[in-house]
């Protein structure tokens, strides 16, 4: 009887017991998105005379792109190129097929060719301040980005040569040196105006001081 009033009591006081709560998660704002509100906005409306914050252009989108040429041989390096892009943007990546077929290029339709990755939000801004701040100046003898790669439309594109300018990929084990093509899409209705957008942000340009 001793036994079960003590086995009674542990179980009453089991069930008193307050149930521990997690810990509420911390949501964390880019700096690069916080200085686009607090001095890019402001900046931009005083350089171009808007009258509406709605007026200024922001970025929409970063598109980036690897392309695998060799995937038709060697299918396992869109496997790693996925792995690689993923840990550089941290979210899940899209396998992209080539639409059709091409003989000369031993091309099939829907064979997977490269992977692909659309980053909006905080998100975008976090792989922007990394992509500005730490990956550019890596670059060996880097001077800058062109001010020529835009498109008449208010968008911008920049290529790079490899993916272990990223402090994710580790060097040791890449199977092979990829580069790719990250587009910057904007509101902007102008060139000159999505190139000081990019300038405001951090993009280093090389003949900043000139726009378009």
């Amino acid at each position: 009887m001793a036994k079960e009033k003590v086995e009674k009591k542990a179980q009453v006081q089991a069930e008193k017991k307050p149930e521990t709560k997690a810990a509420p998660k911390v949501k964390v704002t880019s700096r690069m998105k916080l200085a686009y509100k607090e001095k890019v906005v402001p900046g931009l409306m005083k350089q171009f005379g808007y009258k509406n914050v709605m007026q200024v252009p922001k970025l929409d989108k970063v598109t980036i792109n690897m392309g695998i040429g060799q995937a038709t041989q060697n299918p396992k390096l869109v496997d790693s190129a996925a792995a690689e892009l993923t840990s550089i943007v941290g979210q899940k990546v899209v396998i992209t097929k080539a639409k059709k077929s091409i003989s000369n290029f031993k091309l099939r339709a829907n064979i997977a060719i490269g992977v692909m990755a659309t980053l909006r939000g905080n998100r975008m801004y976090m792989f922007l301040d990394k992509l500005f701040g730490i990956v550019l100046p890596r670059i060996r003898d880097f001077k800058g980005v062109s001010d020529k790669a835009f498109d008449g439309r208010g968008n911008y594109t920049l290529g790079l040569k490899e993916q272990s300018l990223f402090p994710e990929i580790n060097i040791d084990k890449i199977d092979k040196v990829t580069g790719m093509n990250i587009s910057f899409t904007t509101t902007a209705k102008t060139d000159n105006e999505a190139f000081h957008l990019l300038k405001s942000l951090g993009m280093p340009f090389r003949n900043a001081s000139s726009g378009n």
